[in-house]
């Protein structure tokens, strides 16, 4: 625990050290947009307690847990434990697991941001890389634990879609219909970056798909063992080109990205909780996350079935709203202030952080733990992320924006969520 008094000047070297560094400390759009689910604090409250280890602890109670505009789902974490110690119904687990989610989700940036102060631009840079989907990444690593391959590809798949279609469309439609009278332009070599390496996480799922298709039965081939080998050695190169985007991002082509770095309020740029009391919160929570994302992978068959709702419509639709509200609601209000450019670093940073990181993570954990997870999400799934990423492309191609891209993304989310709503087959995916 690091917040007192006496730690404020050494709290502000270390941030002018980092700031200096690169000229600037690294916030990206994902921070950014989680910022305005956070409520600042009164330092009077807590400064009054006589006991100084007593005041840090409520010091970081109060940066922590009451920093978020979202703490009032903190209470459903609790309860969720209490439901599977108690034996209640399985829904309800899972309901008050993703409710817990979402609060938890926002933290985790604000940690990985609290880090980032004491650590530069480059490790902070690396931590929002690989903690940005924090929540979607631990669910889908127990679905491989517990060998729910459907859940898992079912889930990442949604995050795409999600962020994509729904957090992009709504940004653009909300932004448009804000700024009717002015012209709203982004930068868009961030945007051909993004939808460079999302194309090529495309035709690595398309891969598999089309050696399945390809190859006939009858030829004596084993179509499965080869398309999971095809598959393991797609991964290895999506995560060797997500590797070159963050060198690309965080060093040779930097200012590609700077625009997503701007502040109006200059109390964001300081650290309100030490080092290590950043550190153990997020193991904390990262632990907690882990917890819920057990619960919710172990009882998502129950709701399904309690509720008439397909899985892959909860996987796909329900789960990524849910665990991504804060920073989704935050790229929709920088698209009200006419700032594009921070509302599409949290719609394709996102998707592709889960195309080209998480997903092909979960194949090589996979193959290291002898699991058969491939790349294979079948032909609907794949159709439906082809599409996306096409017109999402052509939607950004002229660096300007207007309403109308907006209602074309959220038709386009609607109807494929029709579509899974619809499709009730529980067959796994890639089978």
């Amino acid at each position: 625990m690091e917040f007192s008094e006496g730690s404020n000047k050494s709290l502000m070297d270390k941030e002018t050290c980092c700031n200096n560094n690169n000229g600037v400390t690294i916030r990206t759009a994902q921070n950014m947009s989680s910022s305005f689910m956070r409520k600042k604090s009164d330092p009077i409250l807590v400064s009054t307690i006589r006991f100084r280890i007593l005041r840090e602890l409520l010091a970081n109670l109060q940066e922590v847990i009451l920093g978020t505009k979202l703490a009032v789902l903190f209470p459903a974490i609790p309860l969720a434990i209490v439901a599977d110690f108690y034996k209640f119904g399985r829904p309800w687990i899972f309901a008050l697991s993703l409710l817990g989610l979402t609060p938890l989700a926002e933290r985790v940036s604000f940690l990985t941001e609290q880090i980032a102060y004491f650590t530069g631009p480059t490790v902070g840079g690396l931590l929002n890389a690989t903690c940005g989907n924090a929540t979607e990444l631990i669910i889908a690593l127990f679905a491989l634990y517990r060998n729910k391959i459907h859940v898992l590809k079912y889930s990442l798949m949604g995050s795409i879609l999600s962020n994509l279609l729904l957090v992009l469309g709504t940004s653009l439609l909300c932004g448009g219909l804000a700024n009717l009278k002015r012209e709203q332009r982004y930068d868009r070599k961030q945007a051909d970056v993004n939808s460079g390496l999302l194309l090529l996480g495309l035709l690595c799922h398309m891969l598999p798909l089309m050696f399945k298709y390809a190859v006939k039965p009858e030829t004596g081939v084993s179509i499965a063992e080869y398309t999971l080998e095809l598959s393991r050695a797609s991964s290895v190169v999506m995560l060797v080109a997500y590797i070159g985007y963050i060198v690309f991002q965080l060093k040779t082509h930097r200012q590609i990205f700077d625009s997503q770095e701007e502040v109006e309020d200059e109390d964001e740029e300081k650290a309100v909780i030490g080092f290590w009391s950043g550190f153990s919160w997020l193991v904390g929570m990262t632990l907690i996350i882990a917890l819920l994302s057990e619960y919710v992978v172990g009882t998502i068959e129950a709701a399904s079935e309690t509720w008439g709702i397909s899985i892959s419509f909860i996987s796909i639709i329900l789960i990524p709203i849910v665990g991504n509200a804060a920073e989704h609601a935050g790229a929709i209000i920088f698209a009200f202030k006419n700032k594009l450019d921070i509302s599409l670093g949290v719609a394709l940073g996102s998707a592709t952080q889960i195309s080209m990181f998480a997903v092909p993570l979960c194949v090589v954990v996979g193959w290291i733990m002898r699991i058969k997870m491939d790349l294979d999400f079948n032909l609907l799934e794949t159709g439906c992320l082809a599409l996306t990423i096409l017109v999402v492309a052509f939607t950004l191609q002229d660096g300007t924006s207007h309403y109308m891209k907006g209602v074309v993304l959220c038709l386009c989310y609607a109807a494929i969520s029709a579509c899974f709503f619809v499709h009730k087959i529980p067959a796994p995916l890639g089978k």
